[in-house]
C-alpha cells in the first residue's frame, strides 16, 4: 500500500500544480513560484544528472550549456546586484526562463540560441538553473516549440555541479544585441 502511495503522491502534487492556472499562463509555460519543486521532466527535453551532463560533455560537438538564472533588468541594463558563476563555456541567457517574455526577451532568447547553433535544430541545448527552478523548466518548453531538436535539463542545475565539487566561471549575462 505505501508503495503506491509514493507513486501516486508525486503524480497529484503535478495534477494539482498545473491545474491552479494562477501558476501557469495559458501557453503552459511557469509564471509564479519559480523556486519550488519542479517535476521530474520537462517536455520535449531528456531530464540529466551531473554525470549524465558529464558525459554529454565528452561528445563533439559538446551539447551548448545556457544557464537562465535571473538578472535585475532597470533602465536598460543589467543590475550586478551579486556574484553569479556558471558552469564553464556556458551561456548566460538571464531572465529568458520567465513564463511571459515580451518581444525584446523573446528576441534575445532566439538570438544567442540561433548564434550558439549557428542556425541548426540539432545542435545539442541544455539548459539549466539552480535547483528547484522553474526558469530553466520554462526556458527547455520555449526551446522545443522553437523547433530545437535535441534539448536535455539539467534540472537540479548549478546547485548539483556545485555539490559534485566541479568548476566553476564567473559569469555575465549575454548582451543585448
Amino acid at each position: 500500500m505505501f508503495r503506491s502511495l509514493a507513486i501516486v503522491v508525486p503524480c497529484l502534487w503535478l495534477c494539482v500544480a498545473q491545474a491552479d492556472t494562477s501558476l501557469f499562463s495559458p501557453e503552459g509555460y511557469r509564471i509564479d513560484r519559480y523556486r519550488s519543486p519542479t517535476p521530474a521532466v520537462a517536455q520535449g527535453a531528456q531530464t540529466v544528472d551531473t554525470q549524465a551532463l558529464q558525459q554529454l560533455l565528452g561528445q563533439t560537438p559538446p551539447p551548448v550549456l545556457i544557464d537562465v538564472y535571473r538578472r535585475p533588468w532597470v533602465q536598460g541594463q543589467f543590475i550586478d546586484n551579486e556574484p553569479h558563476a556558471n558552469l564553464p563555456g556556458s551561456l548566460w541567457l538571464a531572465n529568458t526562463g520567465d513564463g511571459h517574455l515580451d518581444p525584446a526577451w523573446q528576441n534575445y532568447f532566439v538570438h544567442y540560441l540561433r548564434k550558439a547553433t549557428a542556425g541548426r535544430a540539432d545542435r545539442p541545448l541544455v539548459f539549466y538553473c539552480r535547483s528547484d527552478c522553474w526558469l530553466s523548466w520554462n526556458a527547455v518548453k520555449r526551446a522545443a516549440s522553437m523547433g530545437y531538436k535535441h534539448l536535455y535539463w539539467y534540472r537540479d542545475g548549478l546547485d548539483a555541479w556545485e555539490a559534485a565539487k566541479l568548476p566553476l566561471q564567473a559569469a555575465r549575462p549575454e548582451p543585448f544585441p
